[in-house]
């Protein structure tokens, strides 16, 4: 894992927003949802909406994860990790792996249809409307987070169903493309 961060001089130091302030302002982001999971001896899984892709050559993703997360010790110690993009019928299982009091271990998944991705061995959610795995390729600690940064191994997508939000604070749903486009 390679990492170069450049900081910036701060231009308010002392000033910054609370974070009540910066929550509130972000809930009126939409994000989409997806369970990041990582395989092997430190199977896990949690819900994430701070997700996005960063390049496509090469295809790189991050994900922001806390620090305070069982995650966290898990992904950085397997140094891979698979993403499942939620449908819009999926909120159960995006509820499910946001839970704190879920099971550890292979038992968090045993109540949804899953596969092990061919490249990581991380579970992949059946159902899913598209899944990625990836390979740790930088990781960055920001604030009580660290941005982790992958390398998109392999993908694919399972069809044009209607997206999982997360907006003001809930799951939301977007409507499928064919709706979209009628619109």
């Amino acid at each position: 894992m390679s990492a170069h961060t450049t900081p910036m001089p701060s231009r308010a130091a002392g000033s910054a927003v609370a974070p009540d302030v910066l929550r509130r302002v972000m809930s009126r982001f939409a994000t989409g949802v997806v369970v990041l999971t990582v395989g092997g001896e430190h199977i896990r899984g949690m819900t994430a909406n701070a997700f996005t892709s960063v390049s496509l050559s090469p295809p790189l993703v991050l994900c922001c994860v806390a620090h305070s997360a069982v995650m966290h010790g898990a992904l950085t110690a397997t140094g891979a990790f698979g993403v499942s993009v939620m449908g819009a019928d999926q909120e159960h299982v995006a509820r499910h792996f946001a839970d704190k009091r879920r099971p550890d271990g292979r038992a968090q998944f045993e109540s949804f249809g899953w596969h092990s991705g061919p490249r990581t061995g991380a579970p992949l959610i059946g159902g899913a409307l598209a899944w990625l795995e990836c390979e740790v390729s930088a990781v960055h600690t920001a604030g009580d987070h660290s941005v982790i940064v992958g390398t998109v191994l392999s993908g694919d997508t399972a069809g044009d169903g209607s997206g999982l939000l997360f907006y003001g604070g809930a799951f939301r749903r977007l409507a499928p493309f064919d709706a979209l486009e009628a619109g």
